[in-house]
């Protein structure tokens, strides 16, 4: 254990009497012998510390987070074109013939789910959630009243069955999976004269991905393993490929749709459904105008929170903490997108960069006794509790009162609901989080895998951002809803640990660089021996089995309107959009973050065909 820790970067043991003021148990204290301090996380003065001191000569850290690429000024100077009369008229004529299309009635069923689909990823299903809704419930069975995805089999059409199959989970439609057994020979096997339809196999591949685990559910396992396999020799021959399906299948195979955050999907496929040659022109310019006119009202929500922000202040006051204010709109915009959730976006970003800030605090700036000051105010929710915190404190801790009593008396002005005490107690928990974390970084103290997670899929902020969420998005709140918001339900556990385990894949090796607590993968290493690649896929194995526990989420009866269940599901989809790539967050975004962000928020698409 001693030469594990050595090679993550551990030092010397802690005293017992430290740890007994740091509030361990006497089981916990009597294990602290055998852990180490990590050198560069000791909250004193190193040489090689990136270091800077306040009027009292506290030695603090620094992460050397780099300024915002995107600065208030740029984000002032965005505007678009898209926003006039003609365009609204125009978009309201395309609206309508995509909708007479969806209410007309073909004799080609799959050309009705082919069109859902489309919609669907072109990232208009909002305007005809009704339409795709009851088409769906009428294709649920058939005369003889047997599933309709069963005559798909019978006909032995993969293609069509699975995208039958993964509409139906998509809109939360309770669908057994042994509808694909007739896919399989006499051996229990999927059959082998599946591999050469790729298109059928790309349809499989993206249904299985809403398995709900278990092992009533192991054939959708079992589909995934076989059409990954196949798919990607499917990459690899380059004699028969077809140059359209190939970018589907590459597409797909770097992250499933069902995983994809919609927005960032939706700008992807209107550029491959545009490359179609069956393609529905009407429904391709409706996509693109509509992606042009939501894009000009996300543009509006960005000067808005940029206006915040700078009015803040605390880019000057909290210099040490990550001023991300268009990053923390992703989180927003990727939960949301749709133009009339407008305020919800808004006032979520400054959630999101209020945590942000506060993350460093613990973190990175603050010395143990300080952030245990902090603690007890927010514990105590007492204005007057500031009076014993530093300066810096002063100003996060005023701000973020008064930023969350003025969101909870809007609710209760406008719904007659008192939601202070809900948002009191999951800020109370975060912070406790924090402070856990902090004491053991204090330390040097490595937790069990179990143990981390127990108190990081909390410290990832994701169940405070989906109760703010919830309240800000919600037209009307329901004692049911309320009573099942004081835990924490499985729609809201579970991709809260999605964004951790995917926040750890992305962002570990910084943070164990400039001394942050071990996170999941070094822990694993810690605690097995294992490999950082054997860790790195332990990791992703969790991040499957977390996003079955959604997809069983999803469809579990529950007080929570479906809104707020694609919501939830949304957390977990922009965390992989978010750290696919590296530190989409905290990190100046470069590359190809930049492009992406620059695709969404910033460039119109061309409406002329290509």
């Amino acid at each position: 254990m001693q030469h594990m820790a050595s090679a993550l970067g551990f030092q010397a043991p802690v005293s017992l009497a430290t740890a007994a003021r740091l509030g361990f148990s006497d089981r916990r204290r009597r294990l602290i012998p055998h852990i180490c301090i990590r050198s560069f996380r000791v909250r004193a003065a190193t040489p090689s510390s990136q270091t800077h001191r306040d009027q009292k000569t506290t030695v603090r850290r620094s992460a050397n987070y780099q300024p915002p690429i995107w600065d208030h000024h740029y984000l002032q100077s965005l505007s678009s074109e898209y926003t006039g009369d003609g365009y609204v008229k125009r978009s309201a004529e395309l609206k309508e013939a995509v909708r007479r299309t969806m209410r007309e009635k073909t004799e080609d069923p799959l050309e009705k789910l082919e069109l859902i689909d489309a919609v669907q990823r072109l990232g208009v299903s909002y305007h005809f959630r009704a339409e795709s809704r009851s088409t769906l419930e009428l294709m649920m069975v058939n005369d003889d009243g047997g599933l309709m995805i069963s005559d798909w089999c019978s006909k032995g059409d993969l293609y069509a069955a699975a995208l039958h199959f993964r509409l139906l989970r998509q809109h939360q439609c309770k669908v057994p999976p042994g509808v694909f057994e007739c896919f399989k020979d006499k051996s229990g096997m999927f059959k082998e004269s599946l591999c050469k339809d790729t298109k059928g196999l790309l349809s499989l591949y993206e249904a299985s991905y809403l398995s709900e685990g278990g092992d009533h559910e192991s054939i959708l396992e079992e589909a995934r393993d076989f059409t990954t396999k196949h798919l990607k020799e499917y990459l690899t021959d380059k004699n028969d490929i077809d140059g359209d399906l190939e970018m589907l299948v590459a597409h797909a195979l770097e992250l499933p749709l069902h995983w994809t955050m919609p927005r960032m999907e939706a700008r992807w496929f209107i550029d491959a459904y545009e490359r179609r040659s069956n393609k529905n022109a009407m429904l391709l310019e409706f996509a693109k105008l509509d992606f042009n006119m939501v894009q000009a009202v996300h543009q509006e929500d960005l000067k808005y929170a940029s206006r915040w922000w700078d009015n803040m202040r605390w880019r000057e006051r909290l210099p040490f903490g990550r001023d991300r204010i268009l990053e923390n709109y992703l989180w927003s915009v990727g939960q949301v997108y749709e133009p009339q959730f407008q305020h919800y976006r808004r006032m979520a970003t400054r959630i999101n960069q209020i945590i942000t800030c506060i993350d460093d605090i613990y973190d990175i700036y603050g010395t143990l006794d300080e952030l245990q000051l902090f603690t007890n105010a927010v514990e105590s929710w007492d204005v007057n509790a500031i009076e014993q915190l530093p300066h810096y404190m002063k100003i996060c801790f005023f701000g973020f009162y008064n930023c969350i009593n003025e969101m909870a008396y809007d609710t209760l002005k406008e719904h007659n609901v008192h939601i202070l005490p809900y948002l009191k107690k999951k800020w109370q928990d975060l912070c406790q989080c924090y402070m856990r974390e902090a004491k053991w970084s204090y330390i040097g103290y490595i937790p069990t895998f179990e143990e981390y997670l127990n108190y990081a899929w909390i410290t990832v902020a994701g169940p405070v951002m989906l109760l703010h969420g919830y309240f800000l998005s919600a037209n009307f709140l329901t004692n049911d809803e309320l009573q099942c918001l004081e835990t924490y339900p499985d729609i809201i556990k579970w991709p809260a640990i999605v964004a951790r385990l995917t926040n750890d894949l992305g962002t570990s090796s910084d943070e164990m660089k400039r001394g942050d607590v071990p996170k999941s993968i070094q822990i694993y290493m810690h605690e097995t021996g294992a490999s950082v690649e054997d860790a790195r896929e332990h990791v992703k194995h969790l991040i499957n089995k977390a996003w079955n526990k959604i997809n069983e989420a999803r469809v579990t009866d529950s007080p929570f309107n479906r809104a707020f269940v694609e919501m939830a599901t949304n957390l977990a989809r922009v965390a992989q959009f978010i750290y696919q790539y590296g530190d989409g967050h905290g990190h100046d975004i470069g590359g190809k973050n930049k492009d992406r962000v620059i695709s969404l928020l910033i460039e119109p698409i061309s409406l002329t065909s290509k």
